[in-house]
């Protein structure tokens, strides 16, 4: 099968494991420890039942949407992810150009192989940015300043990550192994087209993350080599350096990056609205509702399950995004209708950049264009602001959505 004859996600998925290494595969599939979140995400969907809108004019439909006052085309977006340099060495470059070709939002990663400078500066689409916090707290001034320079319309810091959660597909592949182990340098050889491209690319996976070379500390951890980075890092320092970049955020965090960024602050990995009252206080424009794909605390429900009770609590003083567990078209016509401005993609558009470097990715989000138009027009909905409750019935959806959360 070639990229261009897929006609969904789980073909791009198809596509995506004949070309990678079992491990590097592994890596963006995998969750964390037994996977009952990752698994939860996707079948939650599956609980939601559509009930369509008899006799409405859907004769013509437009899927646009307006967020944070900046029009896109429609309201799915691709997520931050840090394994794009896997999938092609084109990575963040590729999935930039995509999503601007599609007139849609993409979210980088800290962990990002490209600097930020260089994605922005080749993508002419809008570009939001999400935000690891050094522990060197000293050093976020100068990284909110180089985001803002660089033309990052908005800012989100990941909430979720005190610790990197229990990966052990990543353990048990050695994916992380420093130098390479046998296992992985056997597996790379076996997939030619792969280890092509990831020598073309000169890819070292830990030495060309860009959060390498964003902060002064790691010169003094690492040695003179940075900003470009150590040329070999064992395990163990790679692990520590992880860690110390996925540092607890606190209140006093996001109070401090309010102050320093002027535009819209969201947080990213909000899994409760109790909070939401002190996140209004402290000037957050928005959330997204994440678990991490399922990949740091194994056992919380389903993003789309916790996204009624954000919304009704926000109260449209926050804009919420939902993440997790999304494939289809029919997936984001349900979390809109439960309340989500945006829905952010991860795993399929990697599907898409492995398969098919930009080409794939632009093919896999337009497949997803043409679902949702689908489904809109099948339940009756000719534009977003048409998506609400009444549409969607589930044993975890509340009756109806009041005035004030819609």
């Amino acid at each position: 099968m070639r990229v261009q004859d897929a006609i969904n996600v789980e073909d791009f998925r198809e596509l995506a494991r004949r070309r990678l290494p079992r491990a590097v595969f592994d890596a963006m599939e995998g969750g964390a420890g037994d996977e009952v979140s990752l698994r939860r995400n996707r079948t939650a969907f599956d609980r939601i039942e559509f009930r369509p809108r008899p006799l409405a004019d859907v004769a013509t439909r437009d899927l646009s949407t307006t967020v944070f006052g900046e029009r896109l085309s429609m309201p799915i977006m691709l997520a931050p992810t840090g394994a794009g340099r896997l999938a092609r060495s084109s990575a963040e470059i590729a999935v930039a150009r995509a999503a601007a070709r599609a007139d849609i939002v993409y979210m980088q990663s800290t962990v990002a192989a490209f600097p930020l400078e260089d994605v922005a500066a080749r993508s002419t689409g809008t570009l939001w940015y999400q935000l690891y916090l050094p522990p060197n707290r000293a050093e976020v001034g100068n990284l909110v300043r180089r985001i803002a320079a660089a033309g990052y319309r908005a800012l989100a810091i990941t909430i979720d990550t005190p610790v990197l959660g229990n990966r052990e597909r990543d353990t048990r592949n050695k994916l992380m192994s420093r130098p390479p182990h046998p296992k992985m340098l056997l597996q790379g050889a076996s997939k030619p087209a792969w280890a092509t491209d990831f020598i073309r690319g000169k890819f070292d996976f830990m030495r060309k993350f860009d959060f390498m070379r964003k902060f002064d500390f790691m010169r003094g951890q690492f040695g003179a080599g940075c900003p470009g980075g150590p040329s070999r890092l064992s395990l163990n320092q790679t692990r520590a350096t992880i860690k110390s970049s996925s540092d607890c955020v606190t209140w006093e965090d996001v109070e401090r990056i309010r102050s320093l960024w002027e535009g819209p602050l969201l947080l990213k990995g909000l899994m409760r609205g109790d909070e939401c009252d002190r996140l209004v206080e402290l000037g957050v424009d928005g959330v997204v509702v994440s678990n991490h794909g399922g990949r740091q605390l194994d056992g919380v429900p389903a993003t789309i399950d916790i996204l009624p009770e954000v919304v009704d609590a926000a109260a449209r003083r926050l804009t919420v995004f939902l993440d997790g567990g999304v494939r289809r078209g029919n997936d984001v016509v349900k979390a809109l209708a439960l309340g989500a401005a945006g829905v952010f993609v991860g795993r399929p558009y990697l599907y898409g950049l492995a398969a098919g470097g930009e080409a794939g990715v632009l093919r896999m989000i337009e497949l997803l264009r043409v679902e949702f138009d689908h489904a809109m027009a099948l339940l009756g909905a000719a534009t977003v602001a048409d998506l609400d409750r009444s549409l969607v019935s589930g044993a975890r959806i509340p009756s109806t959505l009041s005035p004030s959360t819609r």
